[in-house]
């Protein structure tokens, strides 16, 4: 970080600032966003307390994995949407898999339209 200073040196500076740093022993950081997954593995933690905030730095092997966006719509779903609607299947399907799988919203949606 800063050339010429030994590890105890800055550990001890950060401490007289108020500043705490943890290591942590993990075997994998898993972030889950909205559409991906990302995954580190292999990493270095550490935990770093700033006037009683915590903040992660986290390095490692670094993935990141695309997520299905569809869900799986059952039979189950698709005829509880038809015999409420009196679409059919196929309709029944591709609005379910619009509206993400909620029934109640695909129901008012073909209900109104």
């Amino acid at each position: 970080m800063f050339p010429n200073i030994n590890p105890k040196q800055m550990e001890s500076m950060m401490r007289r600032m108020g500043i705490k740093q943890q290591q942590i022993d993990a075997q994998e950081v898993v972030i889950k966003c909205e559409d991906s997954v990302i995954t580190i593995t292999n990493p270095t933690v550490i935990k770093i307390n700033l006037m009683g905030q915590d903040t992660f730095q986290i390095t490692g092997n670094v993935s990141k994995a695309e997520l299905d966006s569809t869900p799986e719509i059952s039979e189950e779903d698709i005829a509880t949407v038809v015999s409420q609607t009196g679409v059919s299947k196929e309709v029944a399907k591709r609005v379910l898999e619009e509206n993400q799988g909620d029934i109640a919203k695909t129901i008012i949606q073909l209900k109104k339209g």
